[in-house]
């Protein structure tokens, strides 16, 4: 998969926003990230964490958790390794679970009582 088969996949589901740079775009859902271009082969993927082992498993020549990401919820996805249908089902989860999230620009709800 290549990096404009990803911007065109993500850019493809509702309330996708693009921003970061030209060599490093990032799309956003309700300003939470969805995935971001690290390098030309590498995106980091915001998963949940109680589908990331999932995703390692089933996809090990896909993606990957560097140290330094072992605590957040996010994967490594190598592009020039990875099945195309791994890197969307990834952003798919990514998707869903920013899409779901309260909007960072929303006040909370207000309860009655």
């Amino acid at each position: 998969m290549t990096p404009d088969e990803v911007a065109e996949y993500v850019e493809s589901l509702p309330l996708v926003k693009r921003k970061g740079t030209e060599s490093r775009p990032a799309w956003y859902v309700h300003d939470r990230l969805v995935v971001r271009l690290q390098d030309p082969g590498t995106l980091v993927i915001r998963v949940p964490l109680s589908e990331r082992e999932s995703l390692l498993e089933t996809y090990p020549d896909s993606f990957g958790v560097p140290p330094r990401m072992e605590a957040h919820h996010k994967v490594e996805a190598y592009l020039d390794d990875a099945q195309p249908e791994a890197v969307r089902a990834a952003i798919d989860l990514a998707w869903d679970m920013q899409r779901d999230a309260p909007s960072l620009l929303e006040p909370p709800a207000q309860s009655d009582g």
